[in-house]
């Protein structure tokens, strides 16, 4: 059985950064496509970046593209997001979802 578990979270002012991590507990991730989505108050989930277990390939969403980067690392398994010059508009919990299974989720507030 395959678990999920976000951290990195947190609260920063507007331009600031934050890593949030996935870690996969249970099986070894080898397959499928990872994705990093957000749901702020009020508003529908929203896919925010995703990365292809086997090949690494990314997509990223408009709002996003520049700022945010996923990667892997196979070792550790574990996906990350690096979120840079982050805006108000950001804020939303973050979960990332492999096929079936969900994280709980990181709060990501960004405010001055």
């Amino acid at each position: 059985q395959l678990q999920l578990a976000e951290h990195g979270g947190g609260s920063v002012q507007p331009g600031g950064s934050l890593r949030l991590s996935c870690e996969a507990s249970g099986l070894r991730l080898n397959s499928g496509v990872m994705n990093w989505f957000r749901q702020a108050p009020g508003k529908g989930r929203e896919l925010v970046a995703r990365i292809s277990i086997p090949d690494g390939s990314t997509y990223y969403a408009e709002s996003v593209k520049d700022r945010f980067t996923i990667s892997k690392d196979n070792a550790e398994n574990t996906v990350y997001l690096q979120m840079n010059s982050l805006k108000p508009e950001d804020t939303a919990l973050y979960r990332c979802n492999i096929l079936t299974w969900w994280g709980q989720g990181t709060q990501v507030t960004v405010s001055s």
